[in-house]
């Protein structure tokens, strides 16, 4: 009787579309992303004087035990704030989203190594969540969807999909 049950709830929990799991999963990377980046701006392209500081100062590079620095602080640190803004804006829209989850897994990366000790409450969860969207793509509910659905149609004979 248990294992019919359990069967049953799988079943009923399987129904869930992929759609929605993809969306909410596209959300839920983009979110602290998108969080952080709205703090490294003063303006529309002006980037705060404090990231420039940290980037010089604070935040170093640790591989195999060293700190170094990071090389250009100011350029680092206005791509960090374009990335924070753009690919999680990308993600949400479902546009261009395996390049845009690409970026945030280099992004999650460069992370890691400057805050080493974040990796098992944030970096490890982003990179998971990013790798699965890189895999499985974007889901029914997206631009990209979209896009390439019309392509195909239009690259089918007679415009059947294949």
């Amino acid at each position: 009787m248990i294992p019919r049950l359990i069967a049953r709830a799988e079943k009923t929990l399987a129904l869930v579309p992929a759609a929605l799991a993809l969306f909410a999963l596209r959300v839920a990377l983009a979110v602290p992303f998108f969080r952080s980046g709205l703090t490294k701006w003063d303006g529309f392209l002006t980037l705060a004087p404090s990231q420039a500081y940290l980037f010089a100062n604070e935040f170093k590079l640790h591989i195999l035990g060293t700190a170094y620095d990071y090389p250009a602080p100011t350029a680092a640190a206005f791509l960090a704030g374009l990335g924070e803004i753009i690919l999680p804006i990308l993600l949400v829209l479902g546009l261009g989203t395996r390049f845009a989850a690409l970026g945030i897994l280099v992004m999650t990366a460069i992370i890691q190594l400057t805050i080493p000790s974040g990796w098992a409450n944030f970096h490890l969860p982003w990179a998971a969540m990013a790798l699965v969207l890189m895999h499985s793509g974007p889901g029914a509910f997206s631009i990209d969807r979209m896009l390439f659905a019309r392509r195909d149609r239009l690259r089918s004979p007679q415009g059947v999909s294949a």
